[in-house]
């Protein structure tokens, strides 16, 4: 069957123009995580993507540290943030989309998937009937081929499984944000190994990226400066990506890439922040709700990960 929000995604990018979109990235070396502030250069309309809000787990406290920095440059730029996106439940750190939420405004949307990772994750953390598992948590669920505006700048929403059931990835003007599907090409892909996670499934939603328009750049959510590279880095194109992603290159077969990937999968190491991110994450960045004694706990499931 046709592809049709893929097709629709190639023409925006083709069509956008070139000066009226604005990328900032603000990078968390303790996760290695890229947020992204971008905004439309006419309008000053905004959305923030990914968000990060630091968490040390030996005190169990939140800090507002790489939150901040956003708060100040969406004041200094003049600009009024309409969205903050997220392109999966992350694992490796807590989303400041509610404390970014509550100082600039803005609506909290991921990808309608995340239903699934709420059954998932709901049950492992014993979540109860306070918990609704049907993505109420966010202000707006998106569906493959979803289309919305950052001002004046087109966004096209692809579903893009694999690393999790719920990834998508934003296509906004001519610049793709891929969340966890892939890194820079001398890194390679995401793990598939997450509950609801497929390698032969993640191999698709590469290929899918990748029939996008060969100068389209693509911005990454991680970079983990790979041996040989002394510098971090998050933009690249869907041309050098075909060229040269050590995973994913024109050339690789859907069978060598899963049996790449799972064999590579088994030999990782459980993320460090996977439990009280996930049962944060999963709940649009909110916390889990206070006890009767007014404080807040993060549960660790013993022997199940």
């Amino acid at each position: 069957m046709p592809d049709t929000a893929l097709t629709n995604a190639s023409a925006q990018i083709a069509g956008a123009a070139k000066d009226g979109l604005v990328i900032k990235a603000f990078f968390d070396a303790p996760t290695f995580t890229v947020s992204y502030v971008v905004h439309d250069a006419e309008t000053r309309r905004a959305a923030v993507i990914d968000s990060v809000l630091p968490y040390d787990p030996a005190a169990g406290r939140t800090s507002p540290d790489a939150a901040n920095p956003i708060i100040a440059y969406v004041g200094e730029q003049g600009l009024t943030v309409d969205w903050h996106l997220e392109t999966h439940a992350h694992a490796d750190h807590l989303s400041a989309a509610p404390y970014l939420q509550q100082k600039l405004g803005g609506r909290i949307a991921i990808g309608a998937h995340i239903r699934e990772v709420q059954q998932t994750f709901g049950t492992l953390f014993n979540a109860g009937s306070d918990f609704a598992r049907d993505g109420s948590d966010f202000d707006r669920l998106w569906l493959d081929g979803d289309t919305f505006a950052i001002g004046n700048i087109p966004v096209t929403v692809l579903h893009v499984p694999g690393h999790t059931p719920a990834c998508v990835a934003y296509v906004i003007g001519d610049a793709v944000f891929v969340g966890d599907t892939m890194f820079m090409p001398d890194y390679g892909t995401a793990r598939a190994d997450f509950p609801g996670g497929d390698a032969r499934t993640l191999f698709r939603s590469l290929r899918r990226l990748l029939e996008l328009p060969a100068e389209t750049r693509l911005f990454m959510c991680h970079d983990y400066l790979p041996e040989g590279r002394d510098h971090y880095v998050w933009e690249t194109s869907v041309a050098d990506q075909r060229l040269a992603n050590v995973h994913a290159h024109d050339g690789i077969s859907e069978d060598a890439f899963v049996a790449m990937r799972e064999s590579r999968d088994r030999t990782l190491a459980v993320p460090r922040l996977i439990l009280p991110s996930v049962q944060v994450n999963m709940r649009a960045g909110h916390l889990p709700p206070a006890e009767d004694n007014g404080i807040v706990y993060l549960k660790i499931p013993m022997n199940q990960l």
